[in-house]
């Protein structure tokens, strides 16, 4: 029977279901509020978002696309996405890291039930979309892929962590700059709750601060890019640019990494191995301390994500994003000196 002389019903209104994708309006709405399972979507349902608010995934091997794309292609309700929809999607990923290879067959399928068409490369993705959210958990891939990118001009999110190394980082910015691509990476902790208080001075003058968040390795990268860089993004948010030094002390438990700014606050981040795993901190201002988090989810860095690419203008700088990244790794350099104090270039 052709797919045009097929009609369903979901509660108590009745569809039609042809060759042409579902609007959102009719068919995510009454799935959300009807209280229907996700598995039962047809098979060639797909997200429609008008031109100029599609965006596209790259890489499935991390819970940051099935939750951008959640929050997008479900959340009618909320008017800040501005009809911005995940409408393609290009699985890898890393081929090589376990722990993200073993997630693509899953997300992709999550992603799928969700409206998104599944394609086999970044050119065929890049024909169906205005914007692009990089994500591939494996920092290694991303200088060749954000380039493939970038020779089609589209503005680009770069999840975290935005390379596997400081030279590959600085690759990345040149690059952009190169083909005029507006792009910003960050990792969500940087908008978690407390954060922007920070910012806007609630505290006066910040004279200095202590994150913490899990401390989990990945031999294919740098110690504190793969789960480090949650509490390090928290640090820098708050202290800004300007570290000089940094000193990384290791224990079977834990580890603490001191920076130094050149104006003399002191930053530290505490790496958590055991016990209890959780994200936040404190920031020492002129008139008040401030505690930072509870980790608050994902729409927060997600609102943030729309609004650049509305605007073209990052939310994180570039020399903020250099220095993070140069700061992790000379606390690598510090631990195979065993401790010892390694100052940080200018990125």
């Amino acid at each position: 029977m052709p797919l045009k002389d097929i009609r369903f019903v979901i509660g108590q209104k009745k569809y039609k279901m042809n060759a042409n994708p579902f609007t959102r309006r009719d068919f995510i709405k009454s799935m959300a509020f009807s209280g229907i399972i996700l598995p039962f979507i047809p098979k060639n349902f797909m997200i429609q978002s008008e031109k100029g608010k599609r965006i596209g995934i790259i890489g499935l091997d991390t819970s940051h696309s099935v939750a951008f794309t959640k929050s997008l292609n479900l959340d009618t309700q909320n008017t800040s996405f501005d009809g911005f929809k995940i409408v393609a999607a290009y699985p890898y990923g890393s081929r090589d890291i376990l722990s993200s290879t073993e997630r693509i067959p899953g997300y992709t399928e999550d992603v799928r039930k969700l409206g998104v068409e599944i394609v086999g490369s970044i050119q065929e993705l890049l024909k169906k979309v205005d914007y692009v959210l990089l994500e591939t958990n494996d920092g290694r891939l991303h200088l060749d892929q954000a380039i493939e990118v970038f020779t089609s001009g589209k503005t680009t999110f770069i999840d975290k962590p935005i390379a596997a190394s400081l030279a590959d980082t600085k690759a990345i910015f040149r690059e952009a700059e190169r083909y005029q691509v507006p792009i910003f990476s960050s990792s969500s902790l940087r908008f978690a709750t407390g954060m922007s208080a920070v910012k806007e001075g609630k505290i006066g003058q910040i004279l200095g601060a202590e994150t913490y968040s899990p401390m989990k390795f990945e031999k294919t990268h740098p110690d504190l890019f793969w789960y480090g860089i949650h509490g390090v993004e928290m640090l820098f948010t708050v202290m800004g640019t300007g570290c000089v030094s940094v000193q990384r002390t290791i224990s079977e438990q834990e580890e603490l990494c001191t920076g130094i700014w050149k104006d003399g606050r002191i930053g530290t981040f505490r790496g958590l191995k055991s016990g209890k795993q959780d994200y936040g901190g404190t920031a020492f201002g002129k008139t008040g301390i401030l505690t930072l988090g509870p980790y608050n989810g994902y729409d927060p860095l997600l609102l943030q994500i729309i609004h650049f690419f509305k605007t073209g203008i990052p939310p994180v700088q570039k020399a903020e994003t250099l220095e993070i990244v140069a700061f992790m790794e000379a606390a690598d350099v510090s631990k195979q000196k065993k401790g010892a104090m390694v100052k940080i270039s200018n990125p």
